[in-house]
């Protein structure tokens, strides 16, 4: 039984990496990075980093001097701005 149970949950943790890396969630390929990058520079804006949090694109980047957090929505309208300090 705990044998049983042991495999198991191995067997889970071993597919945690799978499910962590694909859909909405997962890593952005580099056409949709590079498609990010020119429509914010487009707006003035030039992109230092771009990542995943809550199911939102968040980009990292410079504009006048001042540092932004942008968070996209998946057809990549601007929903929110940080200004960084």
């Amino acid at each position: 039984m705990t044998r049983t149970m042991i495999a198991a949950a191995l067997s889970a943790l071993i597919a945690l990496p799978a499910f962590a890396s694909s859909g909405e969630y997962g890593q952005m390929d580099k056409a949709r990075k590079a498609e990010i990058t020119a429509l914010l520079t487009e707006q003035g804006y030039e992109v230092r980093g771009i990542d995943r949090e809550d199911g939102m694109i968040e980009v990292y980047a410079l504009k006048d001097g001042q540092r932004f957090e942008l968070y996209l929505d998946q057809d990549l309208n601007i929903v929110r701005t940080k200004i960084d300090d």
